[in-house]
């Protein structure tokens, strides 16, 4: 059964067209509309590629596909989702945001505000084990661990070119920074 915020965010994503080439999300009851960059896709594909590499066949990924997570009104559209084995949409077509492990998000300089924010709390609230912020504008990746009471406890900041270690979390990767491309 369709809770509330689910028939909101339904009927909002219903009545507001997003144009090819842009990705839209409803963050905090607020619709987001913004371009997507070359190096945004060339940034989420190399995550994807490590992702495909590391997890082979058993990989279920999604890309610009909306999850609903907790707080009011948010319908996010996540770069890089990483379900868990056996995870499935609900009867009406829904993905559960508790079978979400890791997310990336590359950031926008239109939507920098909502990653770094409101993005980031509804994901520790949600308790996504794993949340990566690549920022081509800073030429940083951001990784947060940890989630408890609505924030991540780990956070590590690398600069583009530094390997990311995530081999003490479920992902058991190791992320190469070094072709991420920079803006």
């Amino acid at each position: 059964m369709s809770s509330r915020n689910d028939r909101i965010l339904d009927d909002l994503f219903d009545k507001v067209p997003v144009p090819e080439g842009y990705k839209g999300e409803i963050v905090e009851g607020a619709f987001c509309i913004a371009p997507h960059r070359d190096i945004h896709w060339q940034t989420t594909a190399t995550i994807l590629d490590a992702l495909t590499a590391r997890f082979d066949n058993d990989l279920q990924v999604l890309s610009d596909v909306r999850i609903d997570f907790p707080g009011d009104l948010n319908g996010f559209a996540p770069d890089v989702a990483k379900l868990r084995d056996g995870s499935g949409a609900d009867a009406e077509g829904r993905w559960l945001h508790q079978d979400v492990e890791f997310i990336a998000e590359v950031i926008d300089p239109h939507r920098a505000k909502n990653d770094y924010g409101p993005k980031r709390t509804a994901y520790a609230v949600a308790e996504v084990p794993v949340y990566l912020i690549a920022d081509p504008y800073q030429a940083k990746c951001h990784l947060f661990t940890q989630p408890r009471d609505g924030d991540y406890l780990s956070r590590l900041s690398v600069r583009y070119g530094t390997d990311i270690d995530m081999t003490n979390t479920l992902l058991d990767l190791t992320l190469k920074t070094d072709e991420f491309p920079r803006d």
